[in-house]
């Protein structure tokens, strides 16, 4: 879990936008860095990407966070390797929930929470891929808030075990995402039996990376397949909106009180 740090009451300005290199387990990872306007510190929240790795559509993920208030920071997982390589190594471990991107995330996490310009309070988002990654970490409690969006993970994940003692989690799904079907509902259940605070809705009209809108050329040839098996992914009402219950629960759950 990232270090709490004490924040005197003078405000701070102290991260520079746009790319840095961060030091990690894995070796030093690439990621784009949103700042909010005007002085902190600032709550924050890692991104996590999805297949494209890092993409136009992840810095502005990034920058919706940021506008918002929060201090943004999306990783390159993939440190610019082949893509491929790396979505079937990040998906096993998924599968297996053990591996060195865990590692990774969390340290990422570190270094958000010790910015003098944060205050500590560190929130995971992920987008299909890193969706999955974000579910995990949320049910190990690595983070103080976790927004979930159909993150695709092992149907033996989906237990009261699993979830007992979790972070809080926003979790938003597609009802016409066949990977993800009936999913929502199942994780509804588990964390409402658990006690859990949670805020998790399925979009009626909504596929598969309904947030995310990609570029064509961002996209890697294993999402482009699923993007044509699904239909058109973003879907801008269902994207508004879920945007709009994540910065509400991070905004509870993140925010000094």
């Amino acid at each position: 879990m990232p270090r709490r740090r004490r924040r005197g009451a003078n405000p701070v300005r102290d991260m520079t936008p746009g790319e840095v290199t961060i030091p990690a387990p894995g070796g030093p990872l690439p990621a784009h860095v949103a700042v909010p306007p005007g002085a902190g510190p600032w709550p924050g929240v890692v991104v996590l990407h999805d297949m494209a790795g890092m993409s136009r559509d992840l810095r502005s993920q990034a920058d919706w966070l940021a506008g918002a208030g929060y201090l943004a920071v999306a990783p390159d997982l993939f440190r610019g390797n082949r893509r491929a390589t790396c979505i079937f190594r990040m998906m096993r471990e998924t599968w297996r929930r053990q591996g060195p991107t865990f590692s990774d995330i969390e340290a990422v996490g570190r270094w958000l929470a010790d910015r003098p310009d944060c205050t500590g309070r560190i929130g995971v988002i992920g987008f299909c891929l890193g969706g999955g990654f974000a579910l995990l970490l949320a049910a190990e409690h690595r983070f103080d808030a976790a927004s979930v969006n159909y993150g695709p993970v092992s149907t033996k994940v989906y237990s009261e075990e699993t979830f007992t003692g979790a972070c809080p989690v926003v979790g938003s799904y597609g009802a016409k995402d066949p990977g993800n079907r009936g999913v929502g509902e199942r994780l509804e259940r588990i964390l409402t039996a658990v006690g859990v605070e949670h805020d998790v809705t399925t979009y009626p009209d909504a596929g598969h990376s309904f947030m995310n809108d990609h570029d064509s050329a961002d996209l890697p040839a294993l999402l482009a397949v699923l993007t044509r098996l699904t239909g058109n992914p973003y879907h801008e009402p269902s994207a508004h909106d879920a945007r709009g219950r994540i910065l509400g629960f991070f905004d509870h759950h993140l925010r000094q009180r």
